[in-house]
């Protein structure tokens, strides 16, 4: 196992033509994990020092680390690129066929920088990954005390056949909630209506619109979108996505006036709920947020998507909408 260590952006050039297609073999295909996405976030971001380690058998990539060095108050810590904030899913990226020769290899290197950087901080990761289980196994070998704990959860729903099939998951209560507010949407005293931007509308006009129900919807993300690099980041990932057909910017409109939208990410045969934007002060007695979202449930349906993943965070509205828990984990090892 030839192992490869990076520590400037030129990585992402050296390694993209075979990024994606590794990641096409590792045992999840996540839009985060993508050259895409990794990239973008360090050019917008770049807390500390860069480290993507890389592993080859006979020429062939069979594993990536992207990984990043920040001084934190515990210390030096290696973090994979894409924490905490703006990225719900993260792991390393290893060919499926070879996990645990790969994992061995990080971890033995990881071992004999620990002078340099004596901790690892490795957020996000989903509970279903191998790397939950080998990884620590390996580094407890080369020396680290480890601990894996859950950080979170991403509520999912499991998309059945048919919007009938969706309806039978929720309680009698939601059932009725949801189709008396999709009533009150088609009876309302203006159109309303949803659409799907696509490459006949202005992509920065639609984001500029985004944007202002999303600052409109709460303080919290009104303060998120001050930071210069979360703006930096937003403006460079949504129009990138758009050109790989992985974006579903989405509003709902009632006469003229967009009331609702939420930006989703289409891949690997599922729906990412990614985040949204809401006028509090417009049309609430319509619960536009909630009818908008019912239209993504039932057009993922009918597009015949496997999942609708509500991503990280536990609010009560992804469990009245159906979504069950799926555990995101954190590895953290010195």
């Amino acid at each position: 196992m030839e192992l490869s260590a990076y520590r400037d952006a030129s990585a992402f050039a050296a390694l993209q033509a075979e990024w994606n297609g590794l990641l096409k073999r590792a045992p999840i295909d996540c839009i985060f994990y993508t050259w895409e996405w990794q990239k973008t976030w360090w050019q917008a971001y770049q807390p500390g020092e860069l480290l993507i380690l890389t592993c080859r058998h006979q020429g062939e990539l069979l594993g990536i680390a992207p990984l990043f060095i920040s001084d934190n108050e515990g210390g030096r810590t290696a973090q994979i690129i894409g924490c905490v904030d703006v990225t719900d899913y993260l792991d390393c990226i290893v060919d499926e066929a070879a996990l645990e020769p790969v994992f061995n290899a990080f971890a033995e290197y990881l071992a004999a920088q620990r002078p340099d950087c004596p901790r690892l901080d490795f957020c996000n990761i989903p509970a279903a990954s191998p790397t939950r289980r080998i990884l620590p196994d390996m580094l407890q070998r080369h020396g680290f005390s480890v601990s894996v704990e859950q950080q979170e959860v991403c509520p999912i729903i499991e998309l059945p056949r048919d919007w009938k099939g969706y309806m039978s998951l929720l309680d009698k209560k939601q059932r009725h909630e949801v189709r008396r507010k999709l009533r009150r949407a088609q009876g309302y005293g203006h159109p309303v209506d949803w659409y799907i931007v696509n490459g006949s509308d202005n992509l920065d006009e639609e984001i500029a619109q985004f944007l202002r129900l999303m600052a409109s919807s709460d303080p919290h993300k009104a303060l998120f979108l001050q930071d210069e690099g979360n703006q930096r980041f937003f403006r460079a990932i949504v129009p990138l996505l758009q050109e790989r057909d992985w974006l579903q910017l989405n509003f709902l409109k009632v006469g003229q006036d967009r009331a609702a939208a939420y930006i989703n990410f289409v891949y690997d045969n599922r729906v990412m709920v990614y985040n949204s934007g809401l006028d509090h002060q417009a049309y609430s007695e319509l619960s536009p947020g909630i009818v908008l979202l019912a239209y993504n449930i039932r057009h993922a349906i009918e597009q015949g998507y496997r999942q609708f993943d509500f991503l990280r965070g536990d609010e009560p509205y992804k469990y009245r909408m159906g979504g069950r828990d799926s555990a995101v984990m954190n590895i953290r090892a010195e």
